[in-house]
């Protein structure tokens, strides 16, 4: 399992050995010896999420209250996706900037998106298959979203594709929008609530 720090600190991509053969492919997404390696402790796995989009499906940008906020780790089976993750912690050093992997079932590759990190993808192909482990359950009333076509995050949604998105995501406020009125997490509780993770495995 290769692992890399993306350019938001505290996410992560994995990159799994496939092992193909004449029936088909073989190959482990999650691997929780590598995780706990590169991330200081384990996931809790508490819900598994599915979901299938049409080509220009846009699905985020996603974050949820800290603590205890919603770790997520996913991949693509099926399809191609453009993963997105964004620093919404008020105070990190990185704040407003965001990073993205290419997920599909050619490599496997998975992103683990931290609490407290805002989350989105855009689907590239029709039928595209997204799989999260999360670390919490469905909170809806701790559940929020960051208008993922903000000019001022100007994140590539693949230029020349329409856009299609929930009325919920349409509606999200922008990056200030959120900042003004206290919405976002702050850096510190979720550099706490990591050490807490951290501490508790160790």
């Amino acid at each position: 399992m290769q692992v890399r720090e993306l350019n938001v600190p505290d996410a992560f991509e994995f990159t799994p050995r496939t092992f193909p053969d004449a029936r088909g492919v073989f190959v482990s997404p999650f691997q929780g010896e590598a995780f706990t390696k590169a991330v200081g402790h384990p996931l809790t796995v508490a819900q598994s999420n599915h979901s299938q989009s049409r080509k220009g499906a846009i699905r985020g940008l996603h974050f949820a209250d800290v603590p205890p906020g919603q770790a997520k780790y996913v991949y693509c089976p099926q399809g191609a996706l453009l993963d997105f993750v964004v620093d919404l912690r008020v105070g990190s050093p990185t704040f407003g900037q965001w990073d993205a992997v290419r997920l599909d079932p050619v490599d496997f590759r998975a992103v683990y998106v931290p609490e407290g990190v805002g989350h989105g993808f855009v689907a590239l192909e029709d039928d595209t298959v997204i799989s999260y482990l999360c670390s919490t359950g469905y909170n809806p009333g701790a559940e929020h979203g960051i208008n993922p076509l903000d000019a001022n995050l100007a994140l590539p949604w693949e230029p020349g594709l329409p856009a299609v998105l929930s009325e919920k995501d349409e509606a999200a406020p922008s990056l200030a929008e959120a900042l003004a009125t206290g919405l976002l997490p702050q850096y510190a509780d979720c550099v706490a609530h990591y050490e807490k993770l951290r501490t508790a495995t160790a």
